[in-house]
């Protein structure tokens, strides 16, 4: 007997028998591993299917008709002319609410609507399929806390014009054009209603009742806060006060779903 030869055979057994054991066993890992991966995908589906982007546009209204800014000059109380520039108002702290309770709640929840790109001014709520409720709630600016957080992109990006300064914080609602009811030189006016430290903290709650939960829109409706104004006599708030709180307030009540 050739002790040699039998010895590498014998070798040569055990080395095949534990590469088979170790091939069985990433074998068994791989499987497991694809099994983890097909279940995880699997639930990122499911999640993705569970959840429902409610499409709600964001109209800037005039006279029941979407607003049109620099061309088009609009009459105001019979016998004046009006003409806006740029209109811009932050929406933020987005809720369903359902018998006054919330039951979805936006995360980041802040929104710059431009009157100028009406194209973009709508909400993608991805609230869960067959969400029940009666009314959205939203604020009409930006929180304190938000405004001491420093600088933030997105929508709080401060290239955007809606931003002062650290100390003052964010403007919530822009509003600029001319009229000859404004007694001024250029017959301007410039609304720049914002603040969020106290006595003058700006920013407005809103809650709006909504019976088609599937289809709905919100309109500000604009003429109704210039038909509040006293240009004449008020016609550039640019920082806060008592009496941009005011206009902030008055602002806040223009809302309604359509």
């Amino acid at each position: 007997m050739n002790f040699v030869k039998e010895k590498a055979r014998f070798v040569k057994l055990i080395y095949s028998k534990n590469m088979l054991l170790f091939l069985i066993k990433v074998s068994s890992k791989m499987n497991i591993y694809l099994a983890f991966l097909i279940v995880l995908f699997g639930n990122i589906q499911a999640s993705i299917a569970q959840s429902n982007c409610l499409e709600v546009p964001i109209i800037c209204s005039y006279l029941n008709m979407p607003l049109v800014l620099e061309d088009t000059s609009y009459t105001l109380q019979k016998k004046y002319q009006i003409k806006f520039e740029s209109f811009k108002f932050y929406l933020s702290n987005i809720k369903l609410i359902k018998n006054n309770i919330p039951v979805w709640m936006e995360d980041e929840s802040f929104h710059l609507i431009d009157a100028e790109l009406v194209d973009s001014n709508k909400l993608c709520l991805n609230i869960p399929e067959d969400l029940d409720f009666d009314a959205i709630q939203f604020n009409l600016g930006i929180d304190s806390v938000t405004n001491v957080s420093g600088a933030l992109g997105g929508d709080l990006d401060p290239t955007r014009g809606m931003y002062w300064t650290w100390q003052n914080g964010y403007i919530n609602l822009k509003l600029q054009g001319t009229s000859n009811l404004c007694n001024n030189p250029k017959n301007e006016f410039e609304f720049h209603l914002g603040g969020y430290l106290p006595p003058f903290s700006n920013v407005q709650k809103i809650k709006l009742a909504v019976s088609n939960t599937v289809q709905f829109g919100i309109t500000f409706n604009l003429d109704q806060f210039v038909n509040q104004l006293d240009l004449e006599n008020v016609n550039h708030l640019m920082s806060p006060s008592q009496l941009a709180l005011e206009h902030a307030q008055l602002a806040a009540k223009c809302f309604s779903i359509k």
